[in-house]
């Protein structure tokens, strides 16, 4: 049932209200009338930028945001990490994931995010780093990532893949569908999955991380998922869910 009146929205950001650099319409007035309801978070699989890459990114687009309201899978993978004491990792991924974990190199973990500078050198020792022992940790398995123009570039899923399938190992997940990074914001936020929405345009992802972590959930049509499913709660975009909630 949808709650009476939510205390915490958590809004996907790449296809839910934003496409690369283009604002899709109408989000930041959605936005803001969510605001004036209930708290927002800002949370991504992109694991190429921080929290403060985030709120500097949705406040120059018109969508006012702090880092402390805004989570990605680097941050995400970061805390991981450093909960299971690693203290080296190879990682195939953005400088952004780099520096937020703050590892030095080394065999200890292999930690796979998109990664623009891949190559065919870099998943080899990725594999070979894995075959000594390392332990494999992806930061999310999106396929893809959503640009302008309803365009894609491949995403940080197509590096894990490769590395899986030439290594033979299941990497840990860390974010979407996994509900690590729903949870670690109820938290924050002092919400419960009962007065949490999480809403995005990804069903594999983050309807079933809100689902996993027991919140209300609503899909939008702006990005992955290009037409209504059958059983979920579907919105053409974040603006008609706004309208439909009545706020």
């Amino acid at each position: 049932m949808t709650p009476k009146q939510p205390k915490l929205f958590i809004l996907d950001i790449d296809g839910t209200l934003i496409r690369g650099r283009e604002v899709l319409p109408g989000i930041p007035e959605a936005v803001a009338r969510l605001r004036a309801a209930a708290n927002v978070r800002f949370v991504t699989n992109n694991s190429s930028v921080t929290a403060q890459d985030l709120a500097t990114k949705l406040t120059s687009l018109g969508i006012p945001a702090d880092s402390s309201e805004c989570l990605s899978s680097a941050e995400a993978t970061a805390k991981f990490c450093r909960e299971r004491g690693f203290p080296s990792a190879l990682v195939v991924g953005s400088p952004a994931l780099k520096s937020s974990l703050g590892l030095p190199e080394g065999d200890d973990a292999v930690v796979v995010g998109i990664c623009r500078e891949i190559t065919y050198e870099l998943l080899t020792q990725a594999l070979q780093a894995i075959q000594r022992g390392a332990e494999f940790i992806a930061t999310n398995r999106d396929a893809t990532y959503p640009l302008e123009g309803g365009l894609f570039a491949p995403g940080a899923g197509s590096m894990v893949a490769a590395i899986e399938a030439a290594s033979g190992v299941t990497p840990v997940v860390i974010g979407k569908p996994e509900p690590t990074m729903i949870l670690q914001v109820m938290e924050s936020a002092g919400a419960t999955p009962e007065d949490t929405y999480v809403i995005g345009d990804r069903i594999e992802t983050d309807i079933d991380a809100g689902r996993r972590a027991g919140c209300h959930t609503a899909l939008v049509l702006t990005g992955a998922t290009p037409a209504p499913v059958p059983g979920l709660e579907c919105y053409l975009s974040l603006v008609e869910f706004v309208d439909r909630l009545g706020i």
